[in-house]
Order: structure tokens, then C-alpha cells, then sequence
């Protein structure tokens, strides 16, 4: 399992979901959905515009998790 931990990301960024959105071009409700880990998968292109942003690496923001 994979896990999201955007909301880490944004909390020592002092940024809120909806600034994030705005400046990757994104929905809020699209940013949402990756948030709470309902997304089916993510463009390397957002991917990339999320960690330009909070200035992170994908390992900052996505976990791998072992399911028991």
C-alpha cells in the first residue's frame, strides 16, 4: 500500500490544500482525492509540480507501506 503524507507536506509549509492547488493547476476536489489516498495513480507531471511547490522529494510525500 501506498501512503499519501501531503498533508505533512503542507503543514511544515505553512500552505494550505487549496494554495497548493491553485499553484499547480489543479482542483482542489482532484487534489482531494490524491490527498486522502482514494487516487487510482499520479501524473509524474503532477508530481513533479507538487514537489517544485513544496520544494520536497516524492519520497517526502508517498510511503510504501507492507500490507500485513
Amino acid at each position: 500500500m501506498i501512503e499519501i503524507n501531503l498533508d505533512i507536506m503542507l503543514a511544515m509549509r505553512r500552505m494550505t490544500s487549496l494554495e497548493l492547488a491553485e499553484k499547480i493547476g489543479i482542483t482542489q476536489a482532484n487534489l482531494s482525492v490524491l490527498k486522502t489516498g482514494k487516487a487510482k495513480a499520479v501524473r509524474f507531471s503532477t508530481l513533479d509540480s507538487i514537489c517544485k511547490v513544496l520544494e520536497c522529494q516524492p519520497g517526502d510525500i508517498l510511503k510504501y507501506v507492507p500490507e500485513e
